[in-house]
């Protein structure tokens, strides 16, 4: 994709015709150039032109790429050093909420992921063509960023000439800036919708030296799937990362290139995650539906939705699927999420003896499926996703289930998986570990993605998480010192504290929530009540008009809820179902009208595993919220948290002032 669809130093642009400059503009365009397009930029030569005559030096770019965001800014000028983005309105006297959300978005865009802007002096304009309005302030953010000015056709000078004048420590040149690399890192939703609309996944990834390759992790799971393919094998392949490292990404990439390259393969992306598969649902079908009414074809949400379906599914109706279907499956290649979650022999028969009346089921969820997929009498390709540290649940299998059912029943597949799969992290129980060591598994290390991606600030956030849920309080303080001042993280006593720190960091439609631990019960009295379920497709969809979005910070998600999914900035809630007691974490669950002591060592992992999950799922920043506690409450006296909240600091985290 080029950068600009047109690009030019302000002298040459201002004396270059129109006929010209649209017929480059025209060149570039992908869809069929209609009249409102054509006249809109007809619109902005015209006046530009004229604002910028008078102006000797600096470069205007039309259409600029937004990778990450799939979009295209109307106007760019570098001008005094300073970079200007501009959107405009035509034809408009007023300047709407969504239109001055996706002008700031474009600039914080440009300031978190091109690199010619991240230490840029960037100022969003909203151009609304018949308001009156010249009167403007600038005001900046720290990190240069100003907040978007909103004017008519007049003022744009005096904009340029003010904002230049302002003292900067770098000013921003040509052609240095628009040369500048552009690493993106998208969220899941934006992610799933660049990919399922034919995007290569190098454009929506970072490919930095210092991140794990994502593309070296496809290209090799594209190798496994053409080999298994050509010599008419079953394989199937583990890859393993770090929370936020881009897991459900390359799973996404995998399904959508195949489905796209390979038809009669019939790659499908399988998730047992609920919410995760509702919300990437929605927003596709949304996505397809905006993107229809945009190139003047009318798909309804019902056609959009049968269409998304067929792309991502829940395992669960798969499995369903194949419990009645004995034949050989439609698809070829198929990528399971979080397959560490896949549920035990035990879990499995009795959900199939209650909900489906299947009194003799007894195979694991993963011996079932793999023997759904051995099914084929000549290929198939099976992709696990493995998260390290996040079975959450009571009956998840972990990696033991799949590796049992491939060396009892489906010894003739060719077994793939991360070098890294023998972490503790990755393989809890021992008789995994020992399966792993079998001559018939070929490690790779290409399958392992080691660099959270999530937090595009912090790419030591997920060690840091880890220390201190290890209860090692001066390693999580190293590492929170390593982050600096590029992911903040506070602490605080007060939620209406916390809620205010949330408001106050986000900007343009950068999404903020609260999340808390489905054990949560005491939080209560604080107003945060677990049992209220949240709506995924409104919480993690919806804007900030609406009640029921993230955005109100009313309603709060727990580890279910997100797990997979993002926020920018989050509002961690602490109760006292993990609390530090005596240097040690103590897991606890309230049943009835009091908190008893977990013994359970599967549930004490299942616990921490919540918390991290918690903990990982801002991309920006985080504030951690812990209660004083009630002295006349004896479900939450002070001492509950008090440990709790003095382990955080020693860990480093700063209080809220």
């Amino acid at each position: 994709m080029s950068k600009a669809y047109y690009q030019s130093n302000l002298k040459n642009f201002c004396i270059e015709g129109e006929a010209s400059i649209l017929g480059k503009l025209a060149a570039h365009h992908r869809h069929d150039l209609e009249h409102l397009q054509r006249n809109a930029w007809i619109g902005q030569i015209h006046y530009l032109q004229d604002v910028l005559a008078p102006l000797h030096s600096g470069e205007v770019f039309f259409e600029f790429i937004i990778p990450r965001m799939g979009k295209r800014a109307d106007c760019i000028i570098l001008f005094g050093g300073v970079v200007f983005v501009i959107e405009f309105k035509v034809g408009s006297s007023t300047f709407d909420r969504h239109a001055i959300e996706q002008v700031h978005d474009y600039a914080l865009d440009l300031k978190n992921f091109h690199e010619g802007s991240h230490s840029a002096t960037i100022v969003p304009v909203l151009i609304a063509t018949k308001a009156d309005r010249a009167d403007f302030a600038l005001e900046f953010g720290t990190d240069g960023v100003a907040t978007p000015v909103c004017i008519g056709l007049s003022g744009l000078d005096n904009l340029l000439t003010q904002a230049a004048a302002i003292p900067r420590e770098r000013s921003i040149s040509s052609p240095s800036w628009e040369e500048a690399g552009y690493k993106p890192t998208p969220t899941i939703i934006e992610a799933a919708q660049a990919l399922y609309k034919s995007h290569d996944v190098t454009d929506i990834s970072r490919s930095d030296a210092s991140a794990k390759n994502l593309m070296a992790t496809s290209d090799r799971i594209a190798e496994i799937i053409e080999t298994s393919k050509r010599d008419h094998k079953k394989s199937i392949c583990f890859v393993t990362g770090v929370p936020g490292a881009g897991k459900t990404l390359a799973g996404l990439n995998i399904a959508a290139s195949r489905a796209e390259r390979h038809e009669n393969e019939n790659a499908v992306f399988l998730s047992g995650n609920g919410p995760l598969v509702t919300v990437l649902r929605e927003a596709l079908a949304r996505d397809k539906v905006e993107q229809g009414k945009m190139s003047g074809e009318k798909i309804s949400k019902k056609d959009a939705e049968r269409e998304v379906n067929l792309f991502i599914q829940n395992i669960h109706h798969f499995r369903d699927h194949y419990l009645d279907d004995p034949n050989e499956p439609f698809e070829h290649v198929v990528v399971f999420d979080e397959a560490q979650r896949a549920w035990t022999t035990d879990q499995a028969s009795k959900f199939m003896k209650a909900k489906r009346g299947l009194a003799d089921f007894n195979q694991s969820e993963p011996e079932f499926l793999i023997g759904v997929m051995d099914r084929h009498s000549q290929w198939c390709t099976i992709v696990c996703l493995i998260g390290g540290g996040q079975e959450i649940n009571t009956g998840e299998a972990g990696l033991g289930e799949w590796l049992r059912a491939v060396e009892n029943r489906f010894s003739d597949w060719e077994v793939h998986a991360s070098s890294l799969l023998e972490d503790p992290h990755y393989t809890v129980s021992q008789d995994a570990v020992e399966l792993l060591h079998s001559p018939n598994i070929t490690k790779h290390e290409d399958l392992h993605l080691s660099v959270s991606m999530r937090s595009f600030r912090a790419e030591t956030l997920s060690a840091f998480v880890s220390s201190v849920l290890d209860g090692d309080a001066p390693s999580a303080s190293a590492a929170l010192t390593g982050l600096g001042d590029r992911y903040p993280i506070f602490l605080t006593r007060d939620l209406d504290d916390a809620k205010n720190w949330l408001n106050d960091r986000a900007r343009g439609s950068e999404r903020t929530g609260l999340v808390a631990s489905s054990g949560a019960h005491r939080l209560r009295p604080e107003g945060i009540h677990i049992k209220s379920a949240i709506d995924p497709k409104s919480w993690f969809l919806n804007d900030c008009q609406d009640v029921r979005s993230s955005y109100y910070l009313e309603d709060v998600a727990t580890e279910f809820d997100i797990q997979g999914l993002e926020l920018d900035w989050a509002g961690m809630c602490w109760d006292a179902d993990l609390r530090m007691v005596d240097g040690a974490w103590q897991s606890n669950a309230f049943k009835g009208s009091k908190w008893q002591t977990v013994r359970s060592s599967t549930r004490q992992v299942s616990l921490l595993n919540a918390y991290r999950v918690l903990l990982t799922r801002a991309r920006q920043g985080m504030i951690i919220f812990v209660p004083n506690g009630d002295p006349k409450d004896p479900t939450r006296p002070p001492d509950f948290y008090d440990q709790t909240y003095d382990y955080l600091r020693a860990c480093g985290i700063s209080e809220l002032k």
